[in-house]
C-alpha cells in the first residue's frame, strides 16, 4: 500500500529557527541530521519520494469562486502546526506505515499525518 506522510512543524519551532543566527541554525541542523540519516537508511526501499517544503510564507492558497481566481498569500488555515515536508511511502500495511512514521524526527515535536493513496 502506498501512503503519503505529511510532516508538520510547530509554529514555535518555525519561530525558533527564524530567530537563529546562521551559525546557530547550522549547528542545530548538524545536531539533527544524524536522526534523519538513520531514518533514510531505514526507510530505504519503502520511500518512493520525499521533499522538504519551503517556508509557509512562500505558500499561496488558490480558490475559484464564481469563476474568479482568488489567491491568498501563505497558508490559509491558521493552525499550530504547518506542513513542512512529505514522504511517499510504499508499505506492506498500515502497521508498517505507522512504525515508519513514528521514526520521523518531527513526530517527536509536532506530527506526521499518514494518508493512504487511492489507487484505482
Amino acid at each position: 500500500m502506498k501512503y503519503v506522510a505529511l510532516l508538520t512543524n510547530t509554529r514555535e519551532d518555525r519561530v525558533r529557527w527564524e530567530a537563529m543566527s546562521a551559525e546557530e541554525a547550522a549547528a542545530a541542523r548538524a545536531a539533527e541530521m544524524p536522526k534523519w540519516v538513520a531514518l533514510f537508511e531505514e526507510l530505504g526501499p519503502h520511500t518512493l519520494d520525499g521533499k522538504e517544503l519551503d517556508e509557509p510564507a512562500a505558500a499561496r492558497t488558490v480558490r475559484v469562486r464564481d469563476g474568479e481566481v482568488l489567491v491568498t498569500d501563505g497558508p490559509y488555515a491558521e493552525t499550530k502546526e504547518q506542513l513542512g515536508g512529505i514522504f511517499l511511502l510504499d508499505c506492506e500495511d498500515l502497521d508498517q506505515a505507522i512504525a515508519l512514521a513514528a521514526k520521523i524526527p518531527v513526530a517527536e515535536r509536532a506530527s506526521v499525518e499518514l494518508r493512504p493513496i487511492v489507487e484505482r
